[in-house]
């Protein structure tokens, strides 16, 4: 019985990560790795990330999707943004407050189970969904960059986290 209920589950969970693309237009990215954020006792959200062909490639569409277990403010996470974008190196303090502006006119506050979903293409910039629904996009491919890396470059402050969503066994 217990193993029917896991297998129901696990059903389920992979049919609600599949709605999640369709409703953003991306139904061919599949799940290449999952972690959960956790900051002293609380957990802050779940990541996931999905790619084309079962590989990460930043030079190819891929989703970052974050399902947050904690409400947070919109200014709050384009804050926290720009604090980790400066914190793997990036400097130049005039283009983060731009950048921070842009950020901040994107993300709405969250509550609970809602999920932020960035969708990064090389060609034409990102875009950004809320609970399915577009919230808004970011052209400048420097940012677009910066803004995955939080959680895909070697650089993050989450290192077991790129290496869960990358799939890197060590």
């Amino acid at each position: 019985m217990r193993y029917l209920s896991f297998v129901v589950l696990a059903a389920l969970t992979i049919t609600a990560q599949a709605s999640s693309l369709e409703r953003v237009g991306l139904p061919n990215l599949v799940l290449l790795g999952e972690s959960r954020l956790s900051v002293l006792f609380w957990d802050i959200y779940d990541a996931r990330l999905y790619v084309q062909d079962r590989t990460y490639h930043p030079d190819q569409p891929f989703a970052l999707s974050l399902t947050y277990l904690r409400d947070f403010s919109g200014p709050d996470i384009a804050q926290r943004s720009i604090k980790e974008i400066r914190q793997q190196g990036f400097g130049d303090e005039s283009v983060l407050d731009s950048w921070k502006t842009q950020l901040s006119a994107i993300f709405p506050d969250v509550v609970v189970g809602d999920e932020i979903i960035g969708v990064s293409n090389p060609s034409e910039g990102a875009q950004f969904f809320l609970n399915g629904s577009l919230i808004g996009t970011i052209t400048d491919q420097n940012l677009r960059v910066r803004f995955f890396d939080i959680w895909l470059s070697e650089k993050t402050s989450e290192p077991e986290m790129r290496l869960s969503l990358l799939r890197i066994y060590q």
